[in-house]
């Protein structure tokens, strides 16, 4: 990856194909833009602008809806939220929707080998290995730059308990003798890694 540094920040961000531009304000976005859309003329390449959206990120709701982003007789669309680089960007700077989409990776990707997390020819540590090196990465990518509320927390904890109790199955109540799912708390006892919260946080930027 690489940037374009204008006063001291990177304002022009690339990645491949993938280019995201930064701006302070509408005429920013707009200059930077037209930069790019003449850099690109030089090398012989064209920008395509049915693919180019933008987002305002604000706390006031109306910030921007009144001016439209317009360069070399284009109009580029104004939208609420967009993916760069597989990660969710909203207008509200909230990492929730990014969250719910990483879960629904994760889930997923969960359900493709849930045979294998059930299956008695496997050990259970097997199956872990599994969860950590197939399904983890899944659902954690991007997750550096989350800052996690408590009621944030408790999304990736319930996927990961989902995941775990297909992993370590039901367990027979001593006293009554009936199969019974295990608690959060017996989980926590049987998965010895350190559980998806704790890996967030020590990954986070």
């Amino acid at each position: 990856m690489c940037g374009l540094k204008l006063n001291g920040t990177h304002q022009l961000l690339a990645y491949a194909d993938d280019v995201n531009i930064l701006g302070e304000s509408i005429h920013t976005l707009k200059e930077n833009a037209e930069a790019l859309v003449a850099a690109t003329r030089e090398i012989i390449l064209e920008v395509s602008a049915g693919k180019i959206k933008y987002v305002v990120m604000s706390r006031d709701q109306n910030a921007g809806r009144i001016h439209s982003v317009r360069t070399d007789n284009s109009t580029f669309e104004r939208v609420e939220e967009f993916k760069y680089l597989g990660t969710t960007l909203t207008n509200q700077n909230s990492i929730a929707e990014e969250i719910k989409s990483r879960l629904r990776s994760g889930n997923a990707c969960y359900h493709s080998v849930q045979n294998l997390l059930s299956s008695r020819l496997l050990s259970k540590n097997l199956k872990v290995k599994v969860y950590r090196t197939i399904i983890l990465p899944v659902v954690l990518y991007g997750c550096e730059t989350w800052s996690l509320t408590l009621w944030e927390e408790r999304k990736p904890r319930v996927f990961e308990n989902m995941v775990l109790r297909r992993i370590f199955g039901p367990k027979r109540d001593e006293v009554t003798g009936e199969w019974r799912r295990l608690t959060n708390e017996e989980l926590n006892d049987l998965y010895l890694s350190p559980n998806i919260v704790r890996v967030i946080k020590s990954r986070r930027m």
